[in-house]
């Protein structure tokens, strides 16, 4: 292959260095900003000096599709030639082509089928610092394959930002690869803030900051924001405008509608981009941009079984890449719809997918490829075993891996079919049951829900097949041929709500309450649907999509049919089940025999005679939910706890401790015997606590617990006085004549505890609190007694009490 004369462009000048490392190396790394011609001129100069074809992996079909036709159209030829692409749903390649660039999900494929890629010399990683999930499973089966079958097959690692010395170390295990640098010519940018106004929406504060960009520069205007909604509410802010042309750019565009935004136009233009167009992209005639300063990306809620696109901020480095596009080809301006002092607060780089995405997918390749836990294999950054581990649970449920976690026949035709394994599995089994073509549009609906023109499935089904997109058109014959069939199902077996329980059975849900829009989801987690889905009559829906927006508890419907119970035990059979359910239910045990599609009660009945263990368990959930309070507590009880408590707070073991955590965490240890014969509220709330609580005693240790805890102390006036131990120390309240001639109190717990005196008065009212008897009568006692001398006359008030013999009535003595 001849080279034409390249463009001058900054990566032109390490195109030699490049092809010689990789020569020589076999792996390199480039780093290059964007705008350098990476994309484009290496693949161009790798495909000049080898005899195999090139391999370009892209993370997106608008990027591969696009850097195909530049490559192409520097060479003179049409796509097709001797450079290609190959992306899902669309294919331009001939037996010529020597360079080829594909979809990073499309390589993972081929290389499933074909480890060794015969025939290539090449293969490109283009823009690794994205971290799609598809571009990290790539980069990890490609060093495999090379480690174990190709060490000739070499491989660059392309990226904008700093990664470089990690891919380095990824693509040369015993030695870091060679780490080559292009460049950037970069023309000065001047950056502006612009803060939101109070309550402001994102697309009114980024169309106003637009028609700044559009008065104080010249150029195009390159806008960015989180997704094709948000592009066709600012779009339609800016329909006054008539001197400009206003091109959305987003990866569920036809071709045509992408490529007219990457072409020059006659007139000024604002492009109004996800985040196709930070990197691999060239917009032209771009003078300024517009950052909205948030991006979507892939989330998975495992505990609620929803996954979607959250809305998050953009990290620095994606910012300043945005930015970097202001300045391609001349000086140019950035407009960012946040405060400056926020600017600082961004993350440095963005989330990895594989942190955060759902790894259903990412788990059948790994057991496609005999490595269902990724173990031996180089990661970036290694999948999350919790998120693998429900990745295998969901597969497993689909037939797709076998007991032991192996790849089943039926998954690697699920994982031939280049679908998430839900929709793989709704598109076989739904072929079967409704025909293939019927089940084939439903599934390239699903696939692409973000383009459904209505939440109600079925109308919006009925929308596109009246308008017949290019782009969904394809995809449903694409996916009709893989399952056998051409012809179209008879339209009375057509049924898109099976379709979307078969992909997402756990996503079947039933109204709540008669009238509400809150429905209960078979998977347990409560969804809503918005006002106007036009769903409401609904009993039972069959929800395809459904987000959470952060700090709500519900999740909302994006997407749904009306099912029935019917549809769904045909769907779901997996999640019915038949059980005798013993609980304790609004404070009472209740016993009845359950029906359920996972967490929907289908029908239930009551149980006259349950299971005594289930019983049992159920008695003892509802004690730890009501607290030990539902048994009879004494006196002697409350008692007998409060000085098994201070023995233990006080000696230790052997005495046990008896606070609520300890007593519900031993139930068997001292209520055995009574709960085995409960049945109901009414028999726990007539248990003897203290009866029970005195199985817990240490013997022969508890020969002593009147000696070391005694209930009541004897005092010198003959009287025997209760001790309270319900306080950290013992307290003994007594009348202050009954301890006359005390000077030293009994100590308890074998003299390591003196009581706290608490002195009453004649009437018993308090009139002194003391832990130090004999200091009180040297110190407190003579305010004491002028106070008592007044109030009670008729009592003995002596000077010094210790030396005067206590009683219990008025005193006879003088003072």
């Amino acid at each position: 292959m001849m080279l034409p004369e390249l463009p001058d462009l900054p990566v032109r000048a390490v195109l030699d260095e490049v092809v010689g490392t990789l020569a020589e190396r076999g792996t390199a790394v480039l780093v290059a900003p964007p705008g350098t011609g990476k994309t484009t001129l290496v693949p161009l100069a790798l495909g000049a000096g080898g005899q195999g074809r090139v391999l370009v992996a892209e993370p997106r079909r608008l990027a591969a599709r696009a850097a195909a036709a530049r490559m192409a159209a520097l060479l003179g030829e049409p796509v097709g030639a001797t450079v290609g692409y190959s992306v899902r749903g669309d294919r331009r390649v001939g037996r010529e082509t020597r360079i080829e660039v594909v979809t990073s999900g499309l390589l993972v494929r081929r290389l499933q089928s074909d480890p060794e890629l015969a025939g290539v010399d090449a293969v490109v990683l283009d823009e690794c610092h994205e971290r799609h999930l598809d571009a990290d499973l790539l980069l990890a089966l490609l060093l495999d394959a090379r480690a174990g079958l190709r060490p000739d097959l070499r491989v660059l690692a392309t990226s904008a930002t700093v990664a470089a010395d990690r891919l380095a170390e990824l693509l040369g295990p015993e030695a870091p690869a060679p780490v080559l640098r292009a460049r950037g010519t970069t023309h000065p940018v001047e950056i502006d803030y612009v803060a939101p106004i109070k309550g402001e929406r994102l697309e009114a504060h980024v169309t106003r900051a637009v028609r700044a960009a559009l008065t104080r520069t010249d150029g195009d205007v390159l806008v960015f924001l989180p997704g094709a909604a948000e592009i066709r509410r600012v779009a339609q802010q800016l329909g006054d405008l008539t001197a400009v042309d206003v091109l959305p750019l987003h990866g569920r565009l036809s071709a045509a509608a992408q490529d007219a935004a990457l072409r020059p136009g006659t007139r000024r233009r604002i492009v109004l981009s996800t985040a196709v167009a930070e990197s691999s992209l060239t917009v032209p005639g771009v003078r300024a941009v517009v950052d909205s300063g948030v991006a979507r990306v892939p989330r998975m809620d495992h505990r609620r079984g929803m996954s979607g696109l959250a809305t998050v901020r953009v990290s620095a480095a994606v910012a300043e890449q945005r930015a970097g596009r202001a300045g391609r080809e001349a000086p140019g301006r950035v407009w960012r719809c946040w405060p400056e002092h926020e600017h600082s607060t961004l993350p440095a780089y963005p989330e990895p997918e594989i942190r955060t995405a759902d790894l259903t997918r990412l788990a059948l390749e790994l057991a496609c490829w005999g490595t269902p836990d990724g173990s031996g294999l180089a990661w970036w950054d290694a999948p999350a075993p919790g998120a693998l581990a429900a990745g295998h649970e969901v597969l497993t449920a689909l037939g797709a891996l076998d007991g032991s976690g192996g790849i089943t026949e039926r998954g690697r035709r699920m994982a031939g079919l280049g679908l998430h394994p839900r929709l793989a599995r709704a598109l076989l089994d739904g072929a079967a049951e409704v025909g293939a073509r019927a089940a084939a549009e439903v599934v390239a609906l699903l696939d692409d829900e973000a383009s459904a023109p209505a939440t109600d499935l079925v109308a919006a089904l009925r929308a596109l097949r009246s308008e017949r997109p290019p782009r969904w058109r394809r995809e449903a014959d694409r996916l009709a041929r893989l399952v056998g069939e051409t012809a179209g199902a008879p339209a009375d077996s057509e049924d898109p709500a099976l379709i979307a329980a078969l992909a997402y059975p756990e996503r079947l849900a039933r109204r709540r309450a008669p009238g509400s829009a809150s429905y209960l989801t078979a998977g347990g987690t409560a969804v809503t649907l918005p006002p106007g889905a036009g769903l409401t009559d609904s009993q039972w829906l069959a929800v395809a999509v459904a987000t959470r927006d952060p700090g709500r508890s519900e999740g909302r419907i994006r997407l749904a049919a009306t099912a029935d119970e019917a549809l769904a035990r045909r769907a779901a059979p997996a999640l019915l089940v038949r059980a005798d359910e013993v609980d304790w239910v609004d404070g009472d045990v209740v016993a009845r025999r359950v029906e359920r599609l996972g967490a929907i009660v289908l029908s239930e009945r009551p149980l006259r005679d349950p299971d005594p263990a289930l019983v049992g368990r159920a008695l003892r959930r509802g004690l730890g939910a009501a607290g030990l309070d539902l048994l009879r507590w004494d006196d002697e009880a409350r008692g007998l706890r409060q000085r098994l408590e201070f023995l233990h707070r006080t000696l230790g073991a052997p005495w046990p401790p008896v606070d609520d955590t300890a007593l519900l965490a031993d139930l068997d240890g001292w209520l055995a015997p009574e709960l085995a014969t409960a049945r109901r509220r009414a028999d726990l709330e007539r248990i003897d606590a203290g009866l029970a609580l005195r199985r817990l005693l240490p013997w022969p240790a508890a020969a002593r617990l009147d000696e070391l805890a005694p209930e009541r102390i004897p005092v010198p006036s003959g009287s025997r006085v209760r001790v309270d131990y319900s306080a950290d120390q013992p307290v003994l309240a007594v009348k202050v004549q009954e301890i006359f001639g005390w000077t030293d109190p009994p100590r308890l717990a074998d003299g390591r505890v003196s009581p706290v005196l608490h002195l009453l008065s004649p009437a018993r009212r308090p009139i002194a609190v003391t832990a130090d008897l004999s200091s009180f009568w040297r110190t407190g006692w003579p305010q004491v007694r002028a106070e008592l001398r007044g109030r009670y006359p008729k009592h003995a008030w002596p000077e010094d009490p210790t030396t005067v013999p206590a009683h219990r009535g008025t005193a006879r003595n003088a003072t």
